[in-house]
């Protein structure tokens, strides 16, 4: 992302030198890694939720998708049930009708 060197490192801590003095410096030092690792650590956590957001977002695409590619299934076996219905309706009538057959016969 930024691209600093170490004579641009260098610079700045010459300059903060001079701008601070050498007795605050040590200080400033202290309050600016704070800062540094404050800034990080936010950093870090925005990346996790970020990273638990996409995750969370998969997983429902892919849960959507497995409930649209199932939903042909259901209806199969429902298709099927009703056929097995009509199925069972016309063997009851047949055997309804040979029971009446038989009775006429005999």
């Amino acid at each position: 992302m930024f691209d600093v060197g170490f004579m641009e490192l260098l610079l700045v801590g010459v300059v903060a030198l001079l701008v601070v003095g050498p007795e605050r410096l040590p200080g400033l030092a202290r309050t600016a890694g704070a800062w540094v690792g404050r800034a990080r650590a936010f950093v870090g956590n925005v990346k996790a939720d970020i990273d638990k957001e996409l995750k969370a977002e998969e997983l429902k695409r892919i849960l959507d998708e497995q409930a649209r590619l199932s939903n042909p299934l259901e209806e199969i076996v429902e298709q099927t049930r009703q056929g097995l219905g009509e199925v069972k309706k016309d063997v009851e009538q047949i055997e309804t009708s040979l029971t009446q057959d038989a009775r006429k016969d005999d």
